[in-house]
């Protein structure tokens, strides 16, 4: 219900703002209504919402901004005119009117949501090319009741899914083969609920292969058909956005003795913020030393991971990333005309939040014995499983890619990158500071 109000919030704007941002808009409050559960977190989106509606209308749209604050996208939204008057009035009277049915809408919900295994939150760049969005808000929900029929459908194309796709072919086998003997002895029969029936088959699989990651999920909402939507990375939207934000480079400075420093809270792609990031490390050539801080980074694009990194070395270097195999792009472009970063002390900064790209980069550092990290555990966001619809209400997240790993240490999943040197996230970087300055013989 809530989806529906803000979708017919939206069209207070105008129309080149709906078709540019409506389908972003709401796929943000399906990630925040999923992960933020209980009565008073959905108040709180509802109030986030609303307020941000009401002082978008109110002001003009000729400063676009995107805000993050956390792990949650803000919603404030962007276009390049003015509101009409009867759109003023319209959304004030429509904003008394949702907030008098909040208690209706943030009530518990009979809909089983995507897990994080199959899905990347919206907006996570890493997402593969392959993976549906969540679909659009439908009238045509499913009932959850499941048939004989299609059980049958899904154990059976969950099964050919798992054979075709899964990145090892005698256990995808082997997970087939415990469907189809559960399916014998009649264990799916009594299930006629959908979202039980993909809690038992992920239960089955996971059994079967030993693999976590493997997930089948339902939803009363039809799932999209057709291709995925394109890539944010090719608009200029999502251009513009990061040049609003000088493309997550929070800070560049030189600190006491010649230490250089750089804040990155995202890995935004190199197509739309090469000119920033040669920026950021040319206006830093010349330090003595070099801390990166990525304690608020959640991670991005490999892209940017191989750019950065390609200054740190004198040669080209193979970076492991565990969501592909080698290719070209696997290796730095390594040396950089003119940087000075070769063999000068590097230091990455590090906290439970550092995920995904940022762990990639941090990761390969490390295994490369190129920087020493300081700060605390990162979180441990390496796999990444493609989705695979069965049909409009049940799909699966498989996982299609085993990367070889050439170091002995395995890969972050699930236990992070442990600090070289570990200390409370708020000491990290006053430690590497003075960890450079021992190492460059200064106090």
């Amino acid at each position: 219900m809530s989806e529906k109000i803000y979708a017919f919030l939206l069209r207070l704007y105008p129309a080149a703002f709906r078709e540019a941002y409506s389908y972003d808009a709401l796929q943000l409050i399906r990630d925040r209504a999923h992960y933020e559960r209980g009565f008073m977190a959905k108040l709180r989106l509802w109030l986030d919402l609303l307020t941000d509606v009401a002082n978008s209308i109110h002001r003009g749209f000729d400063a676009p901004q995107v805000e993050l604050a956390g792990d949650i996208p803000s919603f404030h939204l962007l276009d390049t005119g003015s509101p009409r008057r009867g759109a003023v009035l319209l959304g004030t009277l429509l904003s008394v009117a949702t907030l008098s049915v909040i208690p209706l809408s943030v009530g518990p919900s009979s809909t089983r949501h995507f897990s994080r295994a199959a899905f990347q939150i919206a907006g996570q760049p890493d997402m593969s090319p392959r993976n549906p969005q969540v679909a659009p808000a439908a009238s045509d929900t499913h009932g959850g009741a499941v048939d004989r029929t299609e059980r049958q459908r899904v154990v059976h194309t969950a099964a050919e899914y798992l054979r075709r796709y899964y990145i090892d072919p005698a256990v995808s086998q082997k997970v087939a083969d415990a469907l189809f003997a559960h399916q014998k002895r009649g264990d799916y029969e009594s299930v006629k609920d959908g979202a039980a029936f993909a809690d038992l088959l992920t239960k089955h699989i996971r059994e079967a292969s030993g693999d976590p990651h493997l997930d089948l999920v339902y939803s009363q909402r039809p799932l999209p058909s057709g291709p995925p939507p394109r890539s944010i990375t090719n608009s200029a939207a999502y251009t513009k956005a990061m040049q609003q934000e000088n493309c997550t480079f929070e800070t560049v400075s030189t600190l006491r003795h010649n230490i250089g420093y750089l804040k990155l809270n995202a890995f935004a792609d190199v197509s739309a913020c090469q000119s920033t990031a040669t920026a950021a490390m040319a206006t830093l050539n010349n330090a003595d030393a070099l801390v990166i801080d990525l304690r608020d980074n959640r991670g991005g694009f490999g892209s940017m991971v191989s750019f950065l990194a390609s200054y740190l070395f004198d040669h080209p270097e193979y970076l492991f990333s565990p969501r592909e195999n080698p290719t070209r792009e696997s290796w730095t472009r390594s040396p950089v005309p003119g940087s000075k970063f070769p063999g000068k002390p590097v230091y990455v900064l590090t906290s439970g939040k550092t995920a995904s790209a940022a762990e990639a980069f941090t990761y390969n550092l490390k295994m490369l014995k190129r920087a020493t990290l300081v700060g605390e555990t990162t979180r441990g966001a390496a796999h990444a499983a493609i989705f695979h619809p069965i049909d409009e209400h049940f799909g699966m997240g498989i996982l299609e890619t085993k990367a070889v790993n050439p170091y002995a240490d395995k890969d972050w999943e699930g236990t992070g990158i442990e600090p070289d040197i570990k200390v409370p996230v708020s000491d990290a970087l006053e430690t590497a500071v003075k960890h450079a300055e021992a190492r460059l013989g200064k106090k």
